[in-house]
């Protein structure tokens, strides 16, 4: 298996007075503040705002499509809707 180094990223998280570069195959990494693993956002100082940014805007972008698309407005169908299509992007 090949080695891909411009996909290869460096994160310094805490308090690092000493921040370091890096290098493979005589290319350096770039270095993150913020990066997307398996789902997850994870930031350098290790708060989760920017995951709940990510899972409110999903949560609200489904809401809206939910809002254009659906015009029979019955309660247990927008509860149902609403459980099965926007709940579990907030969870």
């Amino acid at each position: 298996m090949v080695f891909n180094v411009d996909k290869c990223k460096v994160m310094h998280v805490g308090n690092w007075e000493d921040s370091r570069t890096y290098y493979m195959e005589d290319r350096e990494f770039s270095v993150v503040s913020c990066e997307k693993d398996l789902g997850v956002w994870i930031s350098d100082d290790m708060k989760c705002s920017k995951q709940s940014m990510y899972a409110c805007n999903k949560a609200m972008k489904v809401l809206r499509m939910i809002k254009r698309t659906i015009r029979f407005e019955d309660m247990r169908v927008m509860l149902s809707l609403y459980k099965s299509l926007v709940r579990p992007h907030v969870e």
